[in-house]
């Protein structure tokens, strides 16, 4: 069975974070919610508290195949300074191993280096930013290049939880999902 972490602060964007989770977990995947504020409870950026499965310094990265950062604010700039998710994503990233990124968040990565030459998508609001570290900006919902997936925003909050689907379970599930949600595009 593959992995997933997804990553929770406070201000974390709870749609973006919380499709992602439910997608995964209806694709057979085992997803582990993770909170990066040395607590399990966070406050997302709508104020709706929410209660994580791990706290990142209780959590072992070893086995997971794949690693998820909402969007949202202040919830992506709580991320992006921790430390210890930073390590964790520069170790994925020079692994191969698959990372992923929605809204505000491509700019985490962006600023880690790993975008330089690669397309991406982001919120208009990191867009710049992208820019600015070499990434080439797509308009689209959902971007993958290489094992770097990026997606919008909430508009594209279900592609972009997709195509992990896609990505860790197949084009089937992927596709039987859609199908059970009644998602047409």
């Amino acid at each position: 069975m593959k992995k997933a972490c997804v990553f929770f602060a406070d201000g974390t964007e709870e749609v973006e974070g919380l499709m992602a989770v439910d997608m995964l977990r209806r694709g057979g995947v085992d997803v582990t919610t993770v909170s990066v504020m040395g607590r399990p409870w966070i406050l997302s950026s709508h104020g709706i508290e929410m209660k994580t499965d791990q706290v990142f310094e209780d959590m072992d990265f070893e086995d997971q195949d794949l690693l998820v950062l909402p969007g949202g604010l202040p919830g992506t700039d709580h991320l992006r300074r921790h430390s210890g998710l930073c390590k964790i994503l520069r170790r994925f990233n020079e692994e191969k191993k698959y990372v992923a990124a929605i809204c505000a968040a491509p700019g985490i990565l962006a600023e880690l280096g790993f975008l330089d030459g690669k397309k991406a998508t982001c919120h208009t609001c990191r867009r710049e930013l992208l820019k600015e570290k070499g990434a080439i900006c797509q308009n689209a919902p959902v971007v993958c290049d290489g094992k770097i997936i990026t997606g919008s925003g909430v508009g594209g909050a279900l592609d972009f939880s997709l195509r992990l689907v896609e990505i860790l379970s197949g084009k089937e599930k992927a596709d039987e999902i859609r199908q059970a949600i009644l998602y047409t595009t």
